[in-house]
């Protein structure tokens, strides 16, 4: 199973770190934004020609080091085709380097739209008599806000081909006008966590849990406590590390005793902290070296509290 898989990348590198694969044009390398507008002028190509490099290179420089990554699609959306392609060549290249891939698309709708986008993810699709498997992440990461018709699909397909699902219970951001919001049952984003340990049930590999898992925010430490006492059996994806003011330290008992449970974003304080911490270490010549450099002290803090 696809979670068994993920656990069994933490174990073998001792690190839970998952880099979220994010760029944005004007942070990129600047030799890196030159030589893709020369090449192909101003233009959403450009954009997308020079995203798929930047991650190539940190991916060649840290699929040793850390088991996942997450590439954001509505960076690469927004540049139109050229930037999809970016996205779908960016997924295929990290998985070649046997990194665990989770697309970031947060989609979330209802009978035929939720299945084309669950085909298109993680299932396959047909033309003719001929299959396809389009963008083939790993897992993706869903909005659950539509019920159990907006999930079905996704988990059909999680059976079906043997893919994972990262479901958004309590996230980073600030607003809680949402997700806190009491019901009879509690607070909303508890009835969701028990909604997901229901959807994951019958999922659960050999390490214990379950191909569908929960998106909990690192900067919320008293809700992901509350939330890992509902679901014992799902792996949080936790945001909201590093740049976002989440530590270490609160992300203690979202982990097992076997230091699993756990796969922990950071995007920016990786991707660009050659324009950073390691700003004069590495340059911008260096910024696939100063992410690894990144990595590897995300490591060592998370080591800490697993």
């Amino acid at each position: 199973m696809v979670i068994d898989a993920l656990a069994d990348r933490i174990i073998e590198l001792k690190n839970p770190t998952v880099v979220g694969l994010d760029p944005r044009f004007d942070m990129l390398p600047k030799f890196l934004r030159d030589e893709m507008t020369d090449a192909y002028g101003e233009t959403p190509k450009a954009a997308a020609e020079a995203f798929y490099e930047f991650n190539r290179r940190i991916i060649d420089k840290i699929y040793d080091i850390v088991p996942a990554v997450k590439p954001q699609i509505a960076m690469y959306e927004q540049y139109g085709a050229d930037g999809i392609a970016a996205y779908q060549r960016t997924i295929a290249h990290a998985k070649s380097r046997g990194m665990i891939v989770i697309g970031d698309v947060k989609r979330g709708d209802i009978a035929s739209t939720a299945s084309a986008y669950s085909d298109g993810h993680i299932g396959a699709v047909t033309v003719g008599s001929a299959t396809h498997r389009v963008f083939d992440t790993d897992f993706i990461t869903i909005n659950p806000y539509l019920g159990y018709d907006a999930v079905e699909p996704f988990l059909d397909n999680c059976k079906r081909y043997g893919k994972g699902l990262f479901v958004l219970v309590k996230t980073s951001n600030a607003s809680a006008d949402v997700q806190d919001l009491i019901t009879e049952r509690g607070p909303v984003y508890e009835v969701v966590a028990e909604l997901v340990g229901k959807w994951g049930a019958g999922l659960t590999g050999r390490h214990g849990y379950s191909s569908v898992c929960a998106v909990v925010g690192a900067t919320h430490p008293a809700q992901a406590r509350r939330i890992r006492e509902i679901l014992p059996n799902a792996f949080f994806l936790v945001p909201g590390y590093g740049s976002q003011g989440g530590r270490a330290e609160d992300l203690a008992a979202c982990f097992d005793k076997k230091g699993l449970g756990v796969v922990v974003n950071n995007s920016r304080g990786i991707i660009f902290a050659y324009r950073d911490k390691y700003k004069d270490e590495y340059g911008e010549a260096g910024f696939d070296a100063a992410a690894r450099q990144a990595c590897i002290d995300m490591r060592e803090d998370l080591q800490r509290v697993m």
